[in-house]
């Protein structure tokens, strides 16, 4: 009986100190704010060809700054970072054809590129981002489907850019 009582301390004892000695994880947001810092301004070109879908990629850009990189939105004058974003002309793939040979699934890409301007340097980025979505056979893209797909592309474009930009923090990190 005594016995068992030390095999149970011994792995309570394991357990505390794998728990208190961790392997000193940081989340991705830490290195990323490293490189943009708390406040960030952004901006975006407008698109002459798709200007409805510019204001949803800025609004997903100002949502970024504030939910992963976990920094305030401010003016340009006042923000240690800007952001200027402008978006390539969306494109469309053909993924999947139904039996008579009708277009059933389609891919979105969209393209941003994103300049990052602060105080020491200025850097380019390109982001890219995929949205897979089936529409009804020998239909027409509707405006909806198109700015579902542009909205859900452009968000998956921007978490590359914050994989990106999380990426240079850890290599600033361990340069330090």
């Amino acid at each position: 009986m005594r016995r068992g009582g030390n095999v149970l301390k011994s792995v309570l004892l394991l357990t505390l100190v794998l728990t208190f000695s961790s392997c000193a994880y940081k989340p991705s947001a830490k290195y990323s704010r490293e490189v943009v810092g708390e406040s960030i301004s952004t901006s975006i070109i407008i698109s002459s060809q798709d200007p409805e879908n510019t204001v949803v990629i800025k609004d997903a850009m100002d949502s970024a700054v504030i939910q992963v990189f976990h920094a305030s939105l401010s003016s340009r004058n006042l923000s240690k970072t800007h952001l200027e974003i402008s978006i390539n002309e969306p494109t469309y793939t053909p993924l999947q054809y139904d039996s008579n040979g009708f277009i059933v699934g389609y891919r979105a890409t969209i393209l941003l590129n994103i300049t990052r301007y602060n105080e020491e340097v200025n850097k380019k980025y390109r982001a890219m981002g995929h949205y897979d979505f089936t529409v009804v056979a020998n239909a027409v893209l509707t405006d909806q489907q198109r700015f579902d797909a542009i909205k859900n592309s452009a968000q998956k474009a921007l978490k590359s850019f914050v994989a990106q930009i999380s990426s240079e923090g850890t290599r600033v990190k361990n340069k330090e």
